[in-house]
């Protein structure tokens, strides 16, 4: 049930298309302001269901990270072979494992703004993760 190869590409672009927002971004202020519908928000009140403008470069820029590395991570690889299936699912489990036990390490110890960074961040790190597992294990399959 994976993707078809041709998706690997379009992940790479976004991708690479996130990190020159990025850039943009924290580097020179880019903003991209638009109408949004906020199921909910609170800043200085807290709204339910209400429209506003906002900039919406961030969100767009996550959409981007998530959405390159989901068709990279889900992809077939050019060459699929068979016994990739099997190294796959023990790539997700570790992924899972060490997600785990990276999530309890970062509640018991990180708090505050390091906190809410993290929590950015765990967005991308499994995919991250699953794509360094799964190479890792295709290397060792390859060399034995």
């Amino acid at each position: 049930m994976l993707l078809p190869y041709k998706f690997k590409l379009p992940g790479i672009l976004m991708i690479f298309a996130g990190a020159i927002l990025t850039f943009f971004y924290f580097g020179f202020d880019f903003r991209f302001e638009m109408p949004v519908l906020a199921l909910f928000s609170s800043y200085m009140e807290s709204k339910f269901f209400a429209t506003f403008r906002t900039n919406i470069a961030d969100e767009l820029i996550m959409i981007l990270f998530l959405s390159g590395l989901f068709m990279l991570s889900f992809s077939e690889d050019k060459n699929e072979l068979d016994f990739y299936k099997s190294l796959r699912i023990k790539a997700l489990i570790k992924t899972a494992v060490a997600e785990s036990i990276i999530v309890v390490l970062i509640l018991l110890f990180v708090y505050g703004t390091g906190f809410m960074a993290f929590s950015i961040i765990n967005l991308f790190l499994p995919f991250i993760l699953y794509l360094i597992i799964f190479n890792i294990l295709k290397k060792r399959a390859r060399v034995n």
